[in-house]
């Protein structure tokens, strides 16, 4: 029987954001970017207590229908807003997308499914968390079936997928995302 102290949350949410806090103030002073993205990937990988931690609560979130539960091109891309920038969150937003590439008409590579090109004033940190067997996001290092991305400031991109479902857990510095149409 352990003799630790567990921690009661009204819902998973409110845990998720919880267990987000102290991981968001370890990375607040960091440059998203391939440094960052290998770093996350060797000290929180998949087999780390925080990517376990955080991979099952954002699922369970997507489940529950708080997370990822707004149709931006029907129900194979959604996303949701799950913690605005604050100072309790050292300013860095928290959003949830779903995307699954399973039997998309986009006629990609690879069956891939792409989201809508956005880019990264201050970067980006993602959690990247296969729902399918098989499924990953493109990252800037290729594609990852699982662990985290970190795009630089200033990168800009289609969110892809190919494989089937991934959920993305991504974190935005002060929040900010350009969507617009693609440069010439």
């Amino acid at each position: 029987m352990s003799t630790m102290p567990q921690t009661q949350y009204a819902n998973s949410k409110d845990e998720l954001i919880a267990r987000l806090i102290p991981f968001l103030q370890e990375v607040k002073d960091m440059t998203a970017g391939i440094e960052t993205e290998q770093w996350l990937n060797e000290k929180y990988g998949l087999e780390s207590e925080l990517y376990q931690e955080l991979a099952r609560l954002i699922t369970l979130g997507v489940k529950e229908g708080w997370a990822a539960d707004i149709e931006v091109a029907g129900p194979r891309y959604r996303r949701s807003l799950v913690v605005a920038p604050s100072a309790e969150t050292f300013f860095f937003s928290a959003t949830a997308v779903l995307l699954d590439s399973t039997d998309n008409a986009q006629h990609n590579p690879e069956g891939s499914f792409r989201a809508d090109f956005h880019f990264h004033p201050y970067g980006e940190i993602n959690l990247v968390v296969p729902v399918s067997a098989g499924a990953a996001l493109a990252g800037p290092n290729g594609w990852c079936d699982g662990g985290w991305t970190a795009p630089a400031p200033g990168s800009r991109h289609f969110p892809e997928v190919k494989g089937g479902a991934v959920i993305s857990l991504t974190f935005l510095p002060a929040g900010r995302i350009a969507f617009g149409k693609m440069p010439a």
